[in-house]
């Protein structure tokens, strides 16, 4: 009598996933030359992000380099209690929160719209150029960026005030003024970082596919009705997760930028959080006192951006997690 040797598949299920060859020793083991690729990021997040995180601590010890992390005495929250009660408080948080939600506000969609209207430019020449000319401010340096907005609005000789001058206007100096602080540096940030943001935006709507839009204009839908209806729509969940991350830096905004740009007579509306960190804690030597604010202000970002994820998911179904 024949005896039936075939395993049911139920069984053979089991047996492929009791395989000693299928652990996680012998994954890593046949694919470690994957993550030897990974390694230098990972390398760098730990050394430059995840260890320095050990250093906060001093935000909660009177600091002593001589003495060390461990060895200086315990202060508890003596800096957090000294920054809410300085009279810096309301000034540094008023100030940042009005240029980052500024620059939420204004610049936040600018690469939106731009990408949507290069997106539908016909001509290949025409469209490279758009993109070229719009990437080159994002790889100017800072510094030299900086001294090209002070060139341009000098009262005197910028090319600014010379064309408000020849339209009967009078001179105005920008950056002598804290009332115009916020508007220069909110403008300047739009024609810096457009051109470069988009590029995320512009390679998503490469996905769309052109079906959808060939079967839209025989439909007769004009090219507005096919970005509202088509593009948009695509470039929605990309644009929420990177809205998402933009507000969990909302206090955390350009410290190389808001340093440059400041003045004596426009500090009261150019002095943030992070440029009184760098004065308190490098200028001053206050480290701990600093490494406080720093804190304080990390904690806020992170809980921006714990509420902002929650609220995008329920609202749109689109998150980070």
């Amino acid at each position: 009598m024949a005896i039936d040797t075939e395993v049911p598949p139920a069984a053979q299920e089991i047996q492929t996933t009791a395989v000693p060859g299928h652990s996680m020793a012998r994954y890593l083991r046949d694919s470690w030359v994957l993550y030897l690729f990974v390694l230098p990021a990972i390398l760098y997040f730990v050394i430059f992000h995840y260890w320095p995180m050990y250093g906060a601590v001093i935000a909660f010890k009177n600091f002593s380099p001589i003495k060390g992390i461990l060895g200086s005495p315990w202060a508890g929250f003596a800096h957090f209690e000294r920054f809410f009660n300085s009279h810096f408080f309301e000034l540094l948080i008023r100030n940042t929160i009005l240029i980052s939600v500024y620059v939420l506000v204004a610049a936040f969609p600018v690469p939106i719209a731009f990408a949507l209207m290069v997106n539908q430019v016909d001509y290949p020449l025409m469209r490279k150029t758009l993109q070229t000319a719009s990437y080159i401010p994002h790889f100017i340096s800072m510094v030299v960026f900086i001294g090209m907005i002070f060139l341009f609005l000098s009262p005197t000789n910028g090319v600014v005030n010379r064309l408000i001058m020849f339209l009967g206007g009078g001179a105005t100096d920008f950056m002598g003024k804290a009332v115009w602080f916020r508007h220069v540096y909110v403008g300047t940030e739009i024609w810096k970082e457009t051109g470069f943001a988009a590029i995320i935006y512009l390679a998503v709507l490469s996905t769309i596919n052109p079906e959808l839009h060939e079967a839209a204009i025989v439909d007769g839908a004009t090219k507005l009705q096919r970005i509202i209806h088509i593009d948009i729509p695509g470039i929605v969940p990309t644009a929420v997760v990177l809205l998402i991350l933009r507000v969990g830096r909302l206090m955390d905004i350009g410290f190389q930028k808001a340093f440059l740009m400041q003045t004596q007579l426009n500090i009261d509306a150019s002095e943030i959080i992070p440029t009184y960190v760098y004065k308190q804690g490098l200028l001053a030597a206050q480290f701990s006192f600093s490494a406080a604010v720093g804190l304080f202000n990390a904690v806020i970002n992170l809980g921006l951006i714990l509420l902002v994820n929650q609220i995008a998911k329920r609202v749109t179904g689109n998150s980070l997690w």
